[in-house]
């Protein structure tokens, strides 16, 4: 007989309150000239909003470098509390909880590609309670639906679509992330 995992075998729901730093939504500040935003919800299987998963982003910049810059999470040198990015070198790395009502949103500039020919993307690890480890997806922008296409030929139209950020108006894009079910995610099986 094989038992269910007990909560001590999940990978939360203490990331709700341990993992979120101060500016984790703010890869560039929301005013940035070149800032977008990218905001959704994280649904379970029955579609109902997760209060309490935890997003991670990871991107190339504009020019699509993938060095990064520490700085998001530093400390204030007399009181230790962490005080966040600088506000001037790019990390490429978010971490967003979601919200009562499980939405998140997070102020990044539009990922480069990395490499001549690759198609920019956000990348994202999604931790939620019940998972037993957290899950791995990417966000392409609408604007790169044709070269996701021809990246990923194979994976059906309906799947591949939910790899794409939805423009809604100017600068902000929708992302909604479903862990299963219908209109289920597309997670990468990175090992």
């Amino acid at each position: 007989m094989t038992l269910p995992p007990t909560p001590a075998q999940t990978v939360g729901p203490f990331y709700g309150y341990a993992l979120p730093f101060y500016g984790g939504d703010e890869i560039v500040p929301a005013t940035h000239p070149e800032a977008i935003t990218v905001h959704g919800y994280v649904f379970d299987g029955a579609g109902a909003p997760v209060p309490d998963a935890l997003v991670e982003t990871w991107q190339a910049d504009q020019h699509g470098s993938l060095a990064g810059a520490p700085g998001s999470l530093r400390h204030d040198p007399v009181t230790s509390t962490v005080i966040g990015r600088d506000g001037v070198r790019f990390t490429g790395f978010g971490r967003v909880p979601t919200d009562a009502d499980g939405h998140w949103a997070l102020h990044t500039l539009p990922p480069g590609a990395h490499r001549p020919g690759a198609t920019p993307y956000l990348a994202v690890a999604v931790f939620a309670r019940g998972l037993l480890h957290h899950l791995h997806t990417r966000i392409y922008l609408s604007e790169h639906a044709d070269a996701l296409a021809a990246d990923l030929p194979a994976l059906a139209a309906d799947r591949r679509a939910t790899l794409l950020a939805t423009l809604e108006r100017d600068r902000l894009y929708r992302f909604d992330i479903r862990l299963q079910g219908e209109g289920e995610t597309v997670f990468f099986d990175f090992q």
